[in-house]
């Protein structure tokens, strides 16, 4: 479904993507983990075309996305889950999954996400800034799936959200990639909810990918001690 080869993102003379290469396929989780400032957010940023690349070949689905913006990505097929979830606060819950819309024909909510979400149908009438934090990343999941994304990406989906309400963030991506068949891409740093989520971890370091492994042959010591400081 994804195909990154020889991927660059500079910011100025600094390299922080350094020519990184890996495949997504169908219907496949693969969670990108990594220390804070090891590039995971600029990697996410720069595939879905919100900075510019330096180098490489992102394709999607056999279309190559190097020469598109940002919201042209969104109409060839990606969904992005911003870090910090970055939903509009003055708007309405319902408002805020219909802008998620522009980029399709449909002009209503899809059933479907309302039964993803229940809470979020409950409050369709509720400003986004008055939802819990949880909440918040459901509506922003809502939104990105509004615009019937082939590839969901993520980025830090669990930060600020409480332990409780992980494992359900967990089995909602779970579910999402079962019943839509999409392929997803997570960066995260809690290795326990990567572990529990992705078909495939990859351990991105300085800008490149340093270790790889599928979730049945994880070495989850192993895993962590790239992740300690």
């Amino acid at each position: 479904m994804l195909a990154v080869e020889n991927h660059q993102v500079s910011y100025g003379a600094s390299d922080i993507i350094k020519d990184m290469s890996f495949n997504i396929g169908k219907n496949e989780i693969v969670a990108v983990v990594g220390r804070n400032g090891m590039g995971k957010s600029t990697l996410m940023k720069s595939l879905t075309g919100m900075i510019p690349t330096k180098a490489g070949n992102v394709v999607l689905d056999g279309n190559s996305l190097n020469q598109q913006k940002s919201y042209q990505r969104v109409k060839s097929g990606i969904g992005f889950v911003p870090q910090g979830r970055m939903i509009f606060s003055s708007m309405t819950v319902k408002e805020n999954i219909e802008t998620g819309l522009t980029s399709t024909k449909t002009k209503s909510v899809p059933e479907d996400l309302y039964e993803m979400f229940p809470v979020l149908k409950e409050m369709q009438s509720r400003r986004g800034g008055n939802l819990s934090g949880g909440q918040q990343q459901q509506l922003a999941i809502a939104r990105a799936l509004a615009s019937n994304p082939k590839l969901l990406i993520l980025d830090e989906p669990t930060e600020g959200i409480q332990p409780s309400i992980i494992k359900d963030i967990a089995r909602t991506l779970r579910q999402i990639r079962d019943s839509r068949g999409l392929s997803i891409l997570v960066s995260e740093q809690v290795l326990s909810f990567a572990l529990d989520i992705a078909d495939r971890i990859l351990v991105i370091e300085k800008g490149d990918i340093v270790h790889e492994e599928t979730r049945e042959s994880a070495d989850e010591a192993k895993i962590a001690s790239y992740l300690s400081v």
